[in-house]
């Protein structure tokens, strides 16, 4: 394993993990759905993230496949290193590729609280977001269920993705969020979760930071990785790939924009 994580440190739920983290969304087939094309080459992918560049937070979602990529975790880093932050999402249904579908039923959010467990090989999420909040289900509802598994010892911490400050405050008077992960890229610049998690010392984790590849990019991660590495220390992009190529060019884009 690389002994300097890249981009560094950062605190998430508790644990000292790099500040860079690896997004497994594009470890599916297309739209989001089934087994990857290469499924060896998927499972490289994950090792190579924890084992070779030393990134040892890894995000993930039941929703990726759907089921898919939690099972390819378990396969390629179980058991888990000690230092290794696996998190993962529930929420979101997916009907189709393509299709997201926010499900915020509490027997529907306890069933996949219960099934990432086994997928993931553990009897603890050390960190499981709310993938959106339902906003046909109370937000009570949806976050004492989290809550409820939380004091059952299923889940560890509790995260929100893709929330805004309304929202985020009315959480947090029930429940302590360990992190935030929203979209925020060159592109997408403005989030005001940005600066309010800053504010309550919360962990801030950009999730499409390369806006998905996008050709407007040129190719060159650089740029907008030093952005958003130096917006704040709270700051913890997660880009993701399934190319071997593009994981080593991302891990060589922060640590040359850390150079002086």
């Amino acid at each position: 394993m690389s002994s300097t994580p890249p981009a560094g440190i950062i605190t998430i739920a508790g644990k000292t993990v790099s500040r860079l983290g690896f997004g497994t969304m594009r470890l599916t087939g297309p739209g989001t759905w089934s087994d990857p094309p290469d499924r060896d080459q998927a499972l490289s992918v994950l090792r190579q993230a924890v084992h070779t560049y030393g990134i040892t937070h890894i995000d993930t979602a039941d929703a990726y496949g759907p089921h898919t990529v939690e099972h390819l975790i378990k396969d390629a880093l179980h058991p888990y290193p000690e230092d290794v932050l696996i998190a993962t999402k529930v929420g979101m249904a997916r009907p189709a590729p393509n299709v997201w579908t926010p499900h915020g039923h509490p027997a529907y959010l306890r069933a996949c609280v219960e099934a990432s467990l086994r997928r993931l090989g553990v009897e603890q999420l050390e960190l499981c977001y709310l993938h959106r909040i339902d906003v046909k289900v109370p937000i009570a509802d949806q976050i004492g269920t989290l809550q409820a598994l939380q004091d059952e010892g299923k889940i560890r911490h509790i995260g929100l993705s893709k929330v805004v400050p309304e929202d985020f405050q009315r959480v947090t008077k029930e429940v302590t969020v360990a992190a935030v992960q929203n979209v925020l890229n060159v592109h997408d610049r403005y989030d005001p979760m940005l600066e309010l998690c800053r504010d309550e010392g919360i962990p801030y984790v950009p999730y499409r930071p390369l806006d998905a590849g996008s050709a407007a990019l040129g190719g060159n991660v650089t740029t907008p990785l030093s952005w958003l590495l130096q917006l704040g220390p709270h700051v913890a992009p997660i880009p993701g790939t399934s190319n071997p190529r593009h994981l080593a060019d991302i891990v060589n884009a922060v640590r040359d924009s850390e150079r002086p």
